[in-house]
């Protein structure tokens, strides 16, 4: 069983006519994603190799019963374009884009919160649930159909850890990953519990960053609500303090926001922290075997 995103998923795609949009739309339907629909104001009545283009998300879903964007439009017009994916009844939106204005995003989470809608991002990599369905930019070569689920804030690091569980033969549930601005739709909270509920997750595996607190947060959950194993992953033990870091979005002052004080979070509440990718995968091989 998968979260979020399965083979049942009505995908549209925001931003479908440019390069980006248009390359990984094509993937994730190769790959069997239900992609019904392309977004592109001023562009309605194309066709991205016959997947028809509208010229709003809400022309779009009425046509097709969309019910998942994927978006890739400019970050000057995606804060507009998720606000759009949601008055249009979309329930699950994963905004690829980087480089969002943090004020804009601030706009964007206020007028979500509380209501029913899943924002996954922005600058993810999106979510893939393996077997099923693909809905971002991971590559579905590396991925595998498995009980593992795993949920990240790091892109790269996402996709080296997935393959080397891969390689070992361990497959995943679904992989998300949820961004590492400073201001996101879904946390690591938010997908724990999601992973804790799904039955057929064995599994969790965690990949965090230095920066903020997400971390801590996310051990102190798992402490209350989750009975599965978790194994974790933090990058940036030799970062500097004082230095602000890649997307961590956050400045490391003294012992906070340490990828060592995140580690000892952790493994406090009994998650065992690989130093290393593969170690993260050698630990989960041992929890799962």
């Amino acid at each position: 069983m998968a979260i979020l995103l399965d083979r049942d998923t009505k995908v549209l795609v925001q931003g479908i006519t440019g390069k980006e949009g248009a390359f990984h739309t094509l993937r994730n339907r190769s790959y069997g994603t239900n992609v019904v629909a392309g977004v592109t104001p001023g562009k309605g009545g194309q066709d991205v190799e016959g997947i028809p283009v509208f010229d709003s998300v809400k022309e779009a879903a009425d046509a097709t019963g969309a019910d998942a964007s994927l978006t890739f439009v400019p970050a000057r017009f995606a804060a507009d374009a998720i606000l759009e994916a949601a008055d249009a009844g979309l329930g699950l939106i994963v905004c690829i884009t980087e480089g969002i204005p943090v004020l804009d995003m601030a706009r964007v989470y206020n007028y979500l919160r509380g209501k029913d809608h899943v924002l996954v991002g922005p600058n993810c990599p999106g979510l893939i649930s393996p077997g099923k369905a693909n809905l971002g930019i991971i590559p579905f070569e590396i991925c595998a159909e498995g009980s593992v689920g795993l949920v990240s804030r790091s892109g790269t690091l996402t996709y080296q850890i997935v393959n080397e569980l891969t390689q070992r033969g361990i497959g995943q549930s679904t992989c998300v990953g949820i961004g590492g601005d400073p201001i996101i739709g879904t946390g690591f909270v938010d997908v724990l519990a999601r992973f804790q509920e799904d039955p057929e997750t064995e599994a969790i595996v965690l990949i965090g960053e230095i920066g903020g607190s997400d971390e801590e947060t996310a051990a102190e959950f798992i402490r209350q609500n989750v009975t599965k194993p978790v194994v974790a992953y933090v990058a940036g033990f030799t970062a500097p303090p004082g230095k602000r870091m890649g997307h961590a979005g956050a400045i490391i002052t003294g012992s906070k926001g340490t990828a060592q004080a995140k580690a000892e979070a952790f493994e406090a509440v009994g998650v065992r922290v690989g130093e290393n990718p593969t170690e993260v995968a050698e630990l989960v091989q041992a929890t799962v075997s």
